[in-house]
């Protein structure tokens, strides 16, 4: 197995769709299903044991949901980035993931190009993280009480404070679901270097990756629910 393979855990409780999705991977030279878990428990001990690149993770599952068992696998270190599985998409608990740790989210009834498309984005660590819904179920839960039309409460973090100005522009860009090369060029910047401010940005807010930094853009205030009735 070389070294481009990469190496997936499906986590659902329900047999038929972790075989649909197995199907659907396995028929990708890139993919390799490297093991199964029926509930969030199991899981976590297949992360330890099979160290997966990344995990399709079911949210309602018995004995430990897909939620907690985010948060464990995020707090262990591990490099493993999740994508949540959910049925609907303004799914509170698809948000909940997010703020556990989960690198994105996905509806059980994705087409298999789109499944195959988001594993390897979210496994090359460059994923845009912007896409309508996502951005959609970022505005309506970041918001949480307010009413309609108000932005959310900011909540000024220290950490900002380590950034230099340039920094702070293209945390913007990035919450604001720019690709590197759409941040290069609207900065007059190679991909190089915009690589570069990224992962100092990662580093010095200690996030895990782009829809971290996301989702972190709306809860600090940096990024303000453009339209509530989206």
């Amino acid at each position: 197995m070389t070294e481009d393979i990469i190496k997936v855990l499906l986590v659902d409780d329900q047999p038929l769709l972790r075989m649909g999705f197995r199907l659907i991977l396995e028929g990708e030279d890139d993919f390799h299903v490297v093991g199964e878990a029926s509930d969030g428990v199991e899981a976590v001990r297949q992360v330890e044991a099979l160290a997966p690149d990344v995990i399709l993770m079911d949210v309602r599952m018995p004995t430990m949901d897909g939620i907690e068992a985010t948060r464990r696998i995020s707090d262990s270190g591990s490099e493993a980035r999740v994508i949540i599985l959910t049925t609907f998409d303004l799914d509170e608990y698809a948000f909940t993931g997010l703020q556990a740790g989960a690198s994105a989210f996905l509806l059980k009834d994705v087409a298999p190009s789109e499944l195959v498309h988001a594993v390897r984005l979210v496994a090359s660590g460059d994923a845009v993280v912007a896409p309508r819904v996502t951005q959609r179920l970022l505005e309506t839960y970041v918001r949480g009480g307010a009413l309609p039309g108000q932005p959310p409460t900011p909540h000024r973090d220290p950490l900002l404070d380590d950034l230099t100005p340039r920094e702070t522009e293209i945390l913007t860009t990035i919450a604001e679901g720019l690709s590197n090369a759409e941040i290069a060029h609207k900065f007059f910047l190679s991909e190089a270097t915009v690589k570069t401010h990224v992962r100092r940005i990662l580093s010095k807010l200690q996030l895990r990756d782009r829809v971290q930094v996301v989702v972190y853009a709306y809860e600090t205030g940096l990024v303000v629910p453009s339209n509530p009735d989206y």
